[in-house]
């Protein structure tokens, strides 16, 4: 699935070629996404300029004048930017076509959504039910230490399933959690009631920094937005454990181990974390 710095480097990728843009037409060939693409779109944006690209957690917002388009990429989703008039392919599901461009929208899986929510102001968007309880975004100073430690006090899940819960933070997806939880020298499976405060700065430092690494890391591929597939993947980047269970931890040369937790692959140095 998506993780917060590829949907990130997807809206930095759109954004350039949309803002501010007319748009023409919508296409939906296939409505049934994990839930219905409303019928109200095509009636609402056609003629409509796109006034701003934003993202909540790992939902992309397009915003008109009558209210936002809410875009997230599901576990298979992508966007790219194609000439208008470009034929479809296999599981390219709904375009939003301007003069001389098409936003596309290609999901294999559909399992992810293309939502409605109205309301002009710039806030509006953020009363849908899909936003409105959502946590702070990891990147801002809304998300710091003393948060952290206060929410998760007397809390007996595991630190790396609550970082992954959106009501703590939006954001921090498995990939992430893994690799700031080393960095930080945190054990995934201690309780995240058990960090004290200087823990819990150490692994808010870590988390932003993984996340800010990342997006860097992602702005090389922008140009794949445009006539590309879309995808700018989980960036080539040096992963200290995610996806390296088995193999030496890059700081002790100790097996890393690998589990299961919450469903979710999650490896550690059962010496570097504690």
């Amino acid at each position: 699935m998506p993780e917060l710095p590829e949907v990130e480097t997807t809206r930095r990728g759109i954004e350039p070629h949309i803002l501010g843009r007319r748009v023409c037409k919508i296409a939906v060939r296939q409505p049934s996404l994990r839930w219905p693409v409303p019928e109200i779109l095509a009636q609402t944006l056609v003629g409509r300029r796109i006034k701003s690209v934003g993202r909540r957690g790992k939902y992309l917002l397009l915003q008109v004048t009558e209210g936002t388009v809410l875009i997230h990429l599901g576990m298979s989703g992508s966007l790219r930017l194609v000439p208008r008039g470009t034929p479809p392919g296999s599981h390219d599901h709904v375009d939003i076509e301007f003069a001389e461009q098409t936003l596309r929208y290609h999901d294999p899986r559909r399992f992810g959504s293309i939502l409605w929510q109205a309301g002009g102001q710039a806030g509006d968007a953020l009363e849908h039910k899909l936003l409105q309880n959502l946590g702070p975004e990891p990147l801002t100073d809304e998300f710091n230490a003393e948060l952290l430690f206060s929410r998760s006090r007397k809390k007996t899940a595991a630190i790396k399933t609550f970082l992954m819960d959106s009501k703590i933070v939006v954001g921090v997806g498995n990939i992430y959690a893994n690799e700031a939880l080393f960095m930080a020298g945190i054990k995934p499976i201690r309780k995240a009631g058990s960090l004290s405060r200087r823990e819990c700065e150490a692994l808010v430092t870590r988390i932003k920094f993984v996340l800010d690494r990342s997006i860097e890391q992602g702005g090389t591929t922008l140009r794949d937005f445009v006539g590309g597939d879309g995808k700018p993947g989980y960036f080539k980047q040096q992963l200290n454990v995610y996806g390296r269970g088995g193999e030496p931890c890059t700081g002790c040369a100790k097996t890393l181990k690998e589990i299961k937790l919450g469903q979710r692959a999650t490896v550690y140095c059962t010496a570097c974390q504690r």
